[in-house]
């Protein structure tokens, strides 16, 4: 209760509206309206390739991944908290855990340090 009312108190202040706001969707499965559009992959700080997911569940690479990827996605799947880019063969390329609106981070046993950021 005490957080609560100290969270609402922040807000009615201004102070903490817009980062509320932002982490309102940490931890949500990616629903087919938020996925439409450009998406940045990086790692290390540094963007490798920009991939475009479609309403439909589709995946288009517009630049080379150079290795981040282990085979080209060709689909998106939402998963319980968060996305996932999947091969032909059905199998999970890079699971991501939603860590607000924009930011995708890759999950345990993915390689290291691997975002996926809303581009634009």
């Amino acid at each position: 209760m005490k957080v609560s009312v100290f969270c609402l108190a922040l807000v009615c202040a201004g102070i903490a509206g817009p980062t509320l706001a932002a982490d309102a969707e940490a931890g949500v499965p990616l629903s087919p309206a938020e996925a439409v559009g450009g998406w940045a992959l990086s790692t290390n700080g540094r963007e490798v390739c920009t991939i475009r997911l479609g309403a439909r569940h589709t995946v288009r690479v517009d630049t080379p991944c150079s290795g981040l990827l282990s085979t080209q996605p060709t689909s998106w799947a939402p998963t319980a908290n968060g996305m996932k880019l999947v091969a032909a063969d059905g199998q999970t390329v890079l699971a991501f855990d939603r860590w607000s609106n924009s930011l995708f981070v890759s999950v345990v046993g993915s390689p290291a340090d691997i975002q996926m950021r809303r581009k634009g």
